[in-house]
């Protein structure tokens, strides 16, 4: 028995010592990625378009379903009122009630301005993965907003359609929050800075609430993005997710 006792010890200590496997580079952003997203969620948005001379606002209401489907259907203001976008996988819609039309968008108009924002179109309906779609490496970990975080490289893969060169994030190694993300142009200039912040408890999801994109070649450019609220994991049928359920959404 008491050989058995000290076998077990021993197993015990080694594993002790053993050091602790290092997530993977692609690991981390994958588990930032399902953690903002969950199986599906619905959302109440405000997004704030900042201008050295003027400053506007948009509401907006969102829903997910994984990866694959997003819906955001713009409620304010009015002139804006009842526009819709929808992604079903790798395609994406845009419904303007104005004209009563269905637009689908080519992947060259993913890269162009979301609605006069500083985000862009594939920003805001997600097209491209950042999972799925970048090779992805570590470059060490570094403070943000004091806490310590991985450092990202992403390299958007030749097949994807994507205008960077490579994207850089900040996650946080606590609860795997994207708090910052730099986005760079094909001769290597760093076009983009977003930051993400003021985290706060949805169920029982922690996230960032605010985030803001600035271009770094525009002063007094920025547009923010204010989660006013937030519930993951309540069904939604995928029949929701419809260019029909578009013209029919109030």
């Amino acid at each position: 028995m008491v050989g058995y006792l000290a076998f077990g010890l021993s197993i015990l200590l080694l594993a002790a010592t053993m050091p602790i496997q290092e997530l993977t580079a692609r690991e981390i952003v994958k588990k930032a990625d399902d953690n903002i997203r969950g199986n599906t969620s619905q959302a109440d948005i405000t997004i704030q378009i900042i201008r050295p001379s003027w400053q506007r606002e948009m509401e907006l209401k969102a829903w997910t379903k994984g990866d694959v489907y997003t819906l955001i259907l713009v409620q304010a203001p009015a002139k804006e009122k009842g526009i819709i976008f929808l992604k079903r996988d790798k395609e994406v819609w845009n419904w303007i009630p104005a004209i009563e039309r269905t637009i689908k968008l080519p992947p060259s108009m993913m890269s162009q301005s979301w609605m006069g924002t500083d985000f862009t179109n594939d920003d805001l309906v997600k097209e491209a993965s950042s999972v799925k779609d970048y090779d992805h490496r570590h470059l060490g970990r570094e403070l943000i907003q004091g806490k310590e975080c991985y450092k990202i490289e992403m390299i958007p893969k030749p097949s994807a359609a994507i205008v960077w060169e490579k994207v850089i994030v900040w996650i946080d190694t606590q609860d795997f929050l994207q708090l910052k993300a730099e986005f760079y142009d094909e001769d290597g200039q760093l076009v983009n800075i977003m930051n993400s912040s003021d985290i706060k408890v949805f169920g029982s999801r922690k996230v960032t609430t605010r985030i803001e994109m600035i271009p770094t070649d525009k002063e007094g450019y920025k547009t923010v993005i204010k989660y006013n609220h937030l519930l993951y994991d309540e069904e939604i049928p995928d029949s929701f997710f419809t260019t029909r359920n578009m013209m029919q959404l109030k």
